[in-house]
C-alpha cells in the first residue's frame, strides 16, 4: 500500500521551487465543472445499501469517526467521558468498534491521552490558532509543539485562508511544511475551510497545495462556519488524492468534517470514497469523519439492525 512521504520525495517537487512555478502549476489544474461535480455527488448519494452491507458500513463508519469536542466550555471531565465513549461507544455491546480518534484542543491532549490509554484510539489536536488561523507563525508552531509534547498522535492545522485567497500560495505552502516539520511522529491533517474558499477551483488548488506540502490528510472544514463538509466538496478532494497518488505514488487521507450527523449521510460519503478513490481509502488510516453527534445516530441504527427496534436517543450517552 502506498504511504505518505515528505515533499522532496514527490515527483512534483519542482513545482514548489518558487512562487511563480507554484502559481503556474495550481492555476494550470483543470477547471472544475461545478454542475457535473454536483450531479455526480448527488447520483452516488442515491445508491441503495442493503442490510448486510449497511451493517458493515455502520461499523466501518464508527471506526472512522474522530469524536470531537472543540468548545470553550470543555472540561477535563467532559474530555474523559468523550475518551471513554471513543474506546467503547456502546457499553452494552462489546462488538461495537472503537472510534479512530478523539479530537480536542491542545490543553486537553494530556487528559484525552490518559482517557484512551492502551486502547489504540488516537488523540488528535487542533492547532495553529484554530479555527481562524490568525496568528504569527511562531505562535502557530508553538501551538503544534505543545500538542505534540502532550502526546498528540495527530495534528489538525488550519491554513491561512486570507493568504490563499490573496494568491500567496508559497506562503501557505511554507507554513504547512513548517508545521509538518514540528509534528514529529504525529500525522498532519490540513484544514482548508472549504466554505470560505468560494469556488470549487480553489478547493482543488488547496487540495494539491496541501498534498505538495506534505499533508498526511486533507480536511474540509473546522465545523465552525456555515458551510462545512458537503458531498460535492468531498468528492472533489477524493478525486485530488486519487490523482495525486497516480502521479506520485503517495497516498493521502481525506477527512470531511462538520455537518455529517446521520448514518444516511455517513453511508453516502463511504459510497463516494469507494466509487471515487477506491477501496484502498476504506480504512480509518485514510478516511475519517470529523463529528460529534454522528456517532450517536450510528449506534442507534446499529442497534436497530441488531434488534429490529429503534432505541431512540436515550440509548446513547449525551455528549
Amino acid at each position: 500500500m502506498p504511504t505518505t512521504a515528505p515533499p522532496a520525495a514527490h515527483a512534483l517537487g519542482d513545482v514548489t521551487a518558487s512562487d511563480s512555478t507554484l502559481r503556474r502549476f495550481l492555476h494550470g489544474l483543470p477547471g472544475v465543472d461545478a454542475v457535473g461535480l454536483e450531479a455526480r455527488a448527488a447520483s452516488l448519494g442515491t445508491r441503495s445499501i442493503k442490510t448486510t452491507a449497511k451493517a458493515y458500513a455502520i461499523d466501518l463508519a464508527i471506526s472512522m469517526v474522530d469524536l470531537t469536542t472543540l468548545e470553550g466550555a470543555d472540561t477535563p471531565g467532559k474530555v474523559r467521558a468523550l475518551g471513554a465513549k471513543a474506546v467503547r461507544p456502546d457499553p452494552t455491546d462489546r462488538s461495537a468498534p472503537a472510534t479512530a480518534a478523539v479530537c480536542v484542543y491542545p490543553d486537553m491532549v494530556a487528559t484525552a491521552k490518559e482517557a484512551v490509554a492502551g486502547s489504540g484510539v488516537k488523540v488528535a489536536s487542533v492547532a495553529t490558532a484554530f479555527p481562524a488561523g490568525r496568528a504569527a507563525l511562531d505562535v502557530k508552531l508553538a501551538d503544534v509543539r505543545d500538542a505534540v509534547a502532550a502526546g498528540a498522535d495527530e495534528i489538525d492545522m488550519v491554513i491561512d485562508r486570507g493568504a490563499f485567497l490573496a494568491g500567496r500560495y508559497l506562503k501557505v505552502y511554507e507554513e504547512i511544511t513548517a508545521v509538518k516539520a514540528n509534528c514529529g511522529a504525529a500525522r498532519l491533517k490540513v484544514i482548508f475551510e472549504t466554505g470560505e474558499l468560494s469556488t470549487y477551483d480553489n478547493i482543488r488548488r488547496a487540495s494539491w497545495l496541501g498534498m505538495l506540502a506534505g499533508a498526511d490528510f486533507i480536511k474540509t472544514s473546522t465545523g465552525k462556519v456555515a458551510v462545512n463538509a458537503t458531498p460535492a466538496n468531498t468528492l472533489l478532494m477524493l478525486e485530488a488524492v486519487r490523482d495525486f497518488r497516480a502521479q506520485t505514488g503517495v497516498q493521502i487521507g481525506v477527512k470531511p468534517a462538520g455537518g455529517i450527523r446521520t448514518t444516511k449521510d455517513a453511508v453516502k460519503f463511504l459510497v463516494l470514497v469507494n466509487e471515487t478513490a477506491g477501496e484502498d481509502w476504506l480504512d480509518n488510516h485514510w478516511f475519517r469523519f470529523g463529528a460529534s453527534s454522528l456517532l450517536n445516530d450510528l449506534l442507534m441504527q446499529r442497534q436497530k439492525l441488531a434488534t429490529g427496534r429503534y432505541s431512540g436517543p436515550d440509548y446513547v450517552t449525551v455528549d
